[in-house]
């Protein structure tokens, strides 16, 4: 009986593995409300199975595989209709406009303006006369314009030309190369073996993370101590 358990809640876990995976790599915050629905629903029919050792193993997997199917259909359908997307994940809203908020559209909602200026402050503005529009999207995340005089600051409003960011790669964890991203970044051990004993680490073992970016420029932080930034003549093309 033991086993039949076991053995059951494996092959429930992977399967609802395997239908998430498939599904997409959204985080449940950024899901349309069909997906959040299918998710949930998922959750629930898959602890039906393994806990019911008297119902039929297939029983349990086909309305996953229902669901599934449903989830692909519905995604299909959004892409092709401008209409039933509309249908199916409801539309943006806008809450705040250049006149200030927009009350009847807050109740729409299901909002009132403590909820408004929670998901404000989430977007790192504290005050509604901060912001030129405010759009609740059909995911129910809060997009922000902010007004001219309260938008960040961009290099390019002062005349300044700046260089363009460059994505750091990890490199090394616990100690240990990461063989694929050392392939992908086309960096020699030989060459970071120089740079990290320059900064004072004899071997690979002693550090806890490395990163690198096209630019050259290292982040190393060892088992002990403070990170260290290297800047290196290493130059990538990713």
């Amino acid at each position: 009986m033991t086993f039949t358990i076991i053995s059951r809640a494996l092959i429930i876990y992977a399967i609802v593995l395997f239908i998430l995976r498939v599904m997409g790599k959204r985080q449940v915050g950024t899901m349309q409300p069909y997906e959040l629905v299918i998710t949930l629903i998922i959750a629930d029919l898959a602890t039906i199975p393994m806990a019911d050792t008297a119902l039929p193993l297939i029983h349990g997997i086909i309305p996953l595989l229902v669901l599934c199917c449903v989830h692909f259909l519905l995604g299909f359908l959004e892409r092709k209709s401008i209409l039933l997307r509309k249908f199916i994940n409801g539309k943006p809203v806008i809450l705040i406009t250049p006149e200030g908020v927009d009350y009847g559209k807050l109740k729409e909602c299901n909002m009132n303006f403590n909820d408004l200026q929670d998901a404000l402050r989430e977007t790192g503005y504290f005050n509604f006369s901060e912001v030129l529009y405010a759009i609740l999207q059909s995911n129910g995340k809060l997009s922000v314009l902010p007004r001219s005089n309260e938008a960040p600051i961009k290099p390019k409003d002062m005349g300044i030309e700046a260089e363009q960011a460059s994505l750091p790669i990890i490199i090394l964890t616990k100690g240990k190369l990461i063989k694929e991203n050392i392939i992908y970044t086309k960096v020699d051990e030989n060459f970071l073996k120089k740079q990290f004993k320059k900064a004072g680490f004899e071997s690979f073992k002693d550090i806890m993370v490395a990163t690198i970016s096209s630019d050259g420029t290292m982040y190393v932080q060892g088992r002990t101590g403070k990170f260290q930034t290297l800047e290196s003549d290493f130059s990538g093309s990713w």
